[in-house]
């Protein structure tokens, strides 16, 4: 797997310049696919400082076809996870407790924003994330909803720098479902972080 390297810059021209792509093969990504059996949802996952409560960083988890998470300029990755230009695909149950603990620590919590919608509409969100590109450092929220824009029902999701606005946007949203990760322990999540670096899957059931 490729590491992205985003250098610092002050401009949004200058930003954008700063995205580097990564585009793992076609193989891998068919490789790693994974069928949810839970119902098509789109997920909205925003990790929030303690105690001042400002947003870190948004994502998105689709659970249509099959389960990817769009991680706009995030840093998480593992030797088993494909990725495209921020997509990641391959996400079981498993991968996705290991991206949140990865964000879930004693300065910083994980919300877990979520809306049951059609087959068609999550089909729609993982295009719309496939095709937002790599994102500049600091874009993860600007990015999130741009892509989230282009899904129907979701076209009214703000584009700000703000991740914890778009979070309070899709809280809007009918139905969402809402649970909240918190981590006070920094030694369990270095933990996983030394798991995922060796490549082994381990410290959660698959």
């Amino acid at each position: 797997m490729k590491r992205r390297i985003f250098l610092a810059a002050m401009l949004p021209a200058a930003l954008a310049a700063c995205a580097q792509k990564v585009w793992d093969s076609d193989e891998e990504v068919r490789a790693a696919r994974f069928v949810s059996s839970e119902p098509p949802s789109i997920t909205l996952l925003t990790v929030i400082g303690i105690p001042r409560g400002e947003g870190g960083h948004s994502g998105l988890m689709v659970n249509g076809s099959q389960r990817v998470i769009y991680d706009p300029a995030g840093s998480w990755e593992h030797p088993r996870i494909p990725e495209r230009n921020d997509v990641l695909y391959g996400i079981t149950d498993n991968f996705k407790n290991f991206y949140i603990d990865y964000h879930a620590r004693r300065t910083y919590w994980v919300a877990e924003d979520t809306v049951f919608v059609s087959r068609e509409v999550a089909d729609a969100a993982i295009r719309a994330v496939e095709s937002q590109g790599a994102s500049p450092k600091s874009y993860c929220a600007v990015n999130t909803g741009r892509a989230l824009s282009r899904v129907p029902g979701f076209e009214n999701a703000p584009t700000g720098f703000s991740p914890i606005r778009l979070r309070n946007w899709f809280l809007t949203l009918p139905g969402v479902q809402s649970k909240r990760h918190m981590d006070g322990d920094p030694a369990n999540n270095h933990d996983v972080l030394l798991r995922q670096k060796d490549g082994r899957i381990v410290g959660y059931n698959m």
